[in-house]
C-alpha cells in the first residue's frame, strides 16, 4: 500500500496553512531547549517541517477517531505532538524514560495548550508489566529501535484488537520482526509506504493487530529487548 503524493502534499499544505501558528510554536520551544536537552539533530526549518512534521502526521488516517494512545520512547515528541496537533480526538500517553524529555514535552503540552495528553516518566518495559498493560487501542513509535526489539516494548500495551504502527525507514527490518510479532500476540496486517517530498527521504508505516494477549514474560526487561531480539 501506498500514500499518495497528493494526501502528503495536502498535509504539508496544513502544516504551512490551517495549523501554522501551532506547528511554528513547537518548533521554536524544539529549537530552544534542544540547545539544552540535545532533542534533535535536526534544527533546520524546513527539515524539521518535512522530516518531523510531516513525517509525523503521514501517517494520521491509520488512527481512528477518538482512540487512546501509548507512544512509547517519546523523545522530542514524534509522532505524538505533530498528530495530536492535527487530530485533537486522540488521547495520548507518552511514555519516555529521560526526565528532561519528559519536562520538555510537559512544557510543550502546556504552551500549546494540548489537552488529552500526560507524560509518563518510565521506561517501556516498566510501564507495559504494571498498571498500563494491554489498556491502549494503539502504540506508536518512531526512531526508537529495530522493529523486532521494538514489537517487544509496543505491543504488550495494547489491548487484543487494538494495534501497534511503527514509523520506520525500510521493509526489510519489518519482515526481520514477523516472528517476534507473531511471539508477543500479533500479525502484520500492512505495510504503508511514501514519499517524503523534495527528495526529503523514502518512510514506511507497520500497522501490527493485535490478536491475542501478549505472553506475561514479556516484555522481558534488563535490557533483553535490545541485547537478545526475539528472532
Amino acid at each position: 500500500m501506498k500514500i499518495d503524493e497528493k494526501r502528503i502534499n495536502g498535509y504539508l499544505d496544513a502544516i504551512n496553512g490551517e495549523y501554522r501558528d501551532k506547528f511554528i510554536q513547537f518548533r521554536n520551544l524544539l529549537i530552544t531547549y534542544n540547545q539544552r536537552y540535545n532533542l534533535t539533530a535536526i534544527t533546520e526549518k524546513k527539515e524539521v517541517t518535512y522530516k518531523h512534521f510531516l513525517d509525523s502526521i503521514a501517517g494520521e488516517s491509520l488512527f481512528f477517531k477518538g482512540e487512546n494512545v501509548a507512544e512509547i520512547g517519546s523523545g522530542a515528541g514524534f509522532p505524538s505532538i505533530p498528530l495530536k496537533i492535527f487530530r485533537n480526538d486522540l488521547r495520548f500517553t507518552l511514555f519516555e524514560s529521560t526526565g528532561k524529555k519528559c519536562a520538555f514535552l510537559r512544557t510543550v503540552v502546556a504552551e500549546l495548550g494540548l489537552t488529552g495528553v500526560s507524560v509518563e516518566n518510565m521506561r517501556a518495559e516498566d510501564g507495559a508489566r504494571g498498571n498500563f498493560r494491554e489498556k491502549f487501542d494503539v502504540s506508536c513509535a518512531r526512531a526508537v529501535a529495530r522493529m523486532n526489539t521494538l514489537t517487544e516494548y509496543c505491543l504488550p500495551f495494547v489491548r487484543v484488537g487494538g494495534r501497534m504502527i511503527a514509523y520506520k525507514g525500510n521493509e526489510e527490518e519489518i519482515e526481520e520482526a514477523k516472528n517476534a510479532i507473531k511471539t508477543l500476540g500479533g500479525r502484520l496486517e500492512s505495510s504503508i509506504y511514501y514519499e517524503l517530498p523534495e527528495n526529503f527521504g523514502s518512510r514506511v508505516l507497520a500497522v501490527v493487530k493485535k490478536e491475542k494477549k501478549t505472553p506475561e514474560k514479556y516484555p522481558r526487561g534488563n535490557g533483553k529487548e535490545r541485547s537478545l531480539p526475539i528472532l
